[in-house]
């Protein structure tokens, strides 16, 4: 199991935000295990603080906008991209302005500051979203995203403007160890013909020739042309040389479509879990990035409790014989055949169900199926195992039965299935008591779950 990670020390970055020009101090502050991504408005009285979630997005017009309780955040996505791919789980980020800096229009900086602070390995385990099926969206015109099941998280998107200097240009990820070299530095970009409509709309006070890549297209009169460099405060230029305007040439020919790919990862880091699965986008931008997590989020609560994976070709962690020495049990009531995980919060473990159980004699004769009360039996002696694996010498204890609760049984359990297990402490052992949550799965469905609280006594010599 990958275990979460936050940030070795805090780092700071400054600068003006792309849309207000206010210059921004944002400091990234390590978070405890299972945090995920927060920011901090300390300049507001009361220091507000807003989850980085898809369900919290309120704007996605030139950049994701997190809003709660009138409180926003502007520009977060190449934050939460550097964050996401760098591996990061839990971090707090506290902002004295209304947007997240937009320092050279990339991911860089961040990445940069990330890789000199270090990284910081937790106890608790991460908790990923595993891609079962195809999930796709659709928009209004030719915006089209799907992720489809994927060892691994892999993005590739395509991108399409009506444009003579921008037409189409595809991008590719296939592995966020790249995301540093390969996609970090890939800049915002604007065209010309939309300067205008946005300062209309008070945005990109903060633009210029240093944080966005300018993509002039149409012609314009030598004096409409001065007239808008005067506007936005970049020098005169020849009115008829067409293509981009920047400061600094661009770091690949494809980097606006490695700039799309960014901002999709920032997107949906809002998802709240690290992702395995494909990512193939055509078209994307912030809004339809987000209807799209949002669609993620959907599906994790829906399948929030999802089967641990399962290689049967994998050597078990205990295998029935290092049971049988833990366990007091023997035959008929040895109900756990091997564990494939263990940690100090979590086990999984497996149970072969054959039409030989004695059980199978009287429950149903005709239809067998297994008993719940074994299966609750079955996953408390998995929890067992996981309390005794904390003790020094486990052989000498024993765990016992105090309280059940919350019993659901959604399936039948019948000869030839195989039980998966999984059971997490709810709480830490204390005093020799110990609160666990189990769910049972046959493949990937959830079939029964149940909360108990177990005692641990010491055998009699």
């Amino acid at each position: 199991m990958q275990k979460q990670i936050t940030l070795k020390a805090p780092f700071s970055v400054q600068g003006k935000g792309l849309h207000t020009g206010q210059f921004i101090n944002a400091v990234f502050l390590p978070a405890e295990e299972n945090y995920g991504y927060k920011i901090q408005r300390v300049d507001i009285e009361g220091q507000p603080v807003i989850e980085c979630s898809a369900d919290f997005v309120g704007d996605t017009q030139r950049g994701t906008v997190l809003v709660k309780d009138d409180v926003k955040v502007s520009t977060i996505e190449h934050a939460m991209a550097a964050l996401y791919a760098m591996g990061i789980d839990n971090c707090l980020i506290q902002l004295d302005g209304p947007e997240m800096p937009i320092l050279d229009g990339s991911a860089a900086v961040f990445v940069q500051k990330i890789q000199e602070t270090g990284l910081q390995e937790q106890k608790a385990d991460r908790q990923f979203y595993i891609v079962k099926k195809k999930i796709e969206i659709k928009g209004d015109n030719g915006e089209h995203i799907i992720i489809v099941p994927d060892d691994d998280f892999y993005v590739n998107i395509m991108i399409e403007f009506n444009s003579k200097i921008l037409a189409s240009q595809f991008a590719t990820l296939n592995s966020l160890s790249e995301f540093p070299e390969e996609i970090a530095s890939a800049r915002t970009f604007v065209f010309v013909r939309e300067i205008e409509p946005l300062l209309n709309l008070g945005l990109i006070k903060g633009g210029d020739l240093d944080n966005a890549i300018v993509i002039y297209e149409n012609e314009l009169s030598q004096e409409r042309f001065d007239e808008l460099a005067d506007t936005i405060g970049i020098p005169h230029k020849d009115a008829k040389q067409l293509g981009y305007i920047n400061n600094k040439p661009l770091t690949w020919p494809n980097e606006t479509a490695r700039h799309k790919l960014l901002d999709i990862i920032g997107d949906l880091a809002l998802v709240g879990r690290r992702i395995k699965g494909r990512v193939i986008a055509t078209k994307p931008g912030h809004s339809i990035n987000n209807k799209f997590a949002r669609l993620l989020k959907k599906d994790i609560r829906k399948h929030d409790q999802q089967c641990p994976p399962y290689d049967p070709n994998q050597e078990p962690v205990l295998d029935v014989n290092r049971i049988r020495e833990l366990l007091p049990h023997r035959y008929p009531m040895q109900l756990v055949d091997k564990i494939i995980s263990i940690d100090e919060n979590c086990i999984v473990g497996v149970k072969n169900v054959t039409i030989n159980e004695p059980f199978f004699t009287g429950h149903f004769p005709q239809e067998p199926v297994m008993p719940g009360v074994l299966l609750v039996e079955a996953m408390a002696q998995a929890g067992g195992l996981l309390v005794l694996n904390t003790l020094d010498e486990p052989e000498k204890w024993s765990s016992y039965f105090m309280k059940i609760d919350n019993v659901k049984f959604r399936k039948k359990v019948v000869p030839g299935d195989t039980l998966i297990f999984k059971v997490r402490l709810l709480a830490p052992v204390k005093r020799g008591i110990s609160s666990m949550k189990g769910l049972m799965f046959v493949g990937d469905t959830l079939v029964g779950e149940a909360e108990f609280t177990a005692q641990i006594v010491k055998n009699k010599e």
